[in-house]
């Protein structure tokens, strides 16, 4: 499938669960198309590229390993995506990334995810906690940077001054999760 098929095969996905996980599992049946994907999810004014992002997610739920030989292609360029549609997402492999790294069964995300691949995701999340995002992906980047932090002991720090300053302004759902987080920090 070339790019311009693919392209055309996003204009069907919708936010229904039923169409994304039938994309992801297009996806990881045919993993010659990963790399068509992620161009299409990193052309970031491209309404497009929040489908791709949504059958990125999925592929990645249900079948992380798939992103190992494209680690340094996401990282490098997932600070770049700004669509709210395509953030969150992007936020979530985020997530599935750093928990995968810091799980205790083996895995191929622990020994593909190098210290700049977690500098990348570092920096990402940071920049989702400070901006004005929706709840989701600093949800999302909240857990990230908590497991990171036993490993950078200047995380937590950092995330607790954000979580702190950010907490009268903030929703409900924010709220609940970063109370959860500081309570963990402290």
């Amino acid at each position: 499938m070339t790019k311009a098929e693919l392209y055309q095969e996003l204009r069907y996905v919708n936010h229904s669960r039923e169409k994304r996980l039938q994309y992801a599992k297009l996806v990881i049946d045919n993993p010659e198309l990963i790399p068509t994907l992620l161009d299409i999810l990193f052309d970031v004014d491209d309404k497009i590229s929040c489908r791709a992002a949504w059958v990125f997610e999925f592929m990645c739920g249900e079948k992380l390993e798939a992103i190992v030989p494209y680690l340094n292609t996401f990282t490098e360029n997932l600070s770049k995506v700004h669509l709210d549609s395509a953030v969150r997402p992007v936020a979530k492999v985020c997530e599935y990334l750093v928990k995968a790294n810091y799980s205790k069964t083996d895995n191929a995300i622990k020994t593909h995810l190098t210290e700049t691949h977690k500098e990348k995701i570092i920096e990402a999340c940071f920049d989702w906690m400070i901006n004005d995002e929706k709840i989701a992906p600093k949800a999302y980047a909240m857990n990230a940077l908590f497991l990171l932090g036993h490993e950078y002991d200047w995380i937590h720090p950092e995330l607790a001054i954000i979580l702190e300053r950010d907490f009268q302004m903030q929703s409900s759902g924010f709220k609940a999760r970063a109370r959860h987080i500081l309570k963990m920090i402290k």
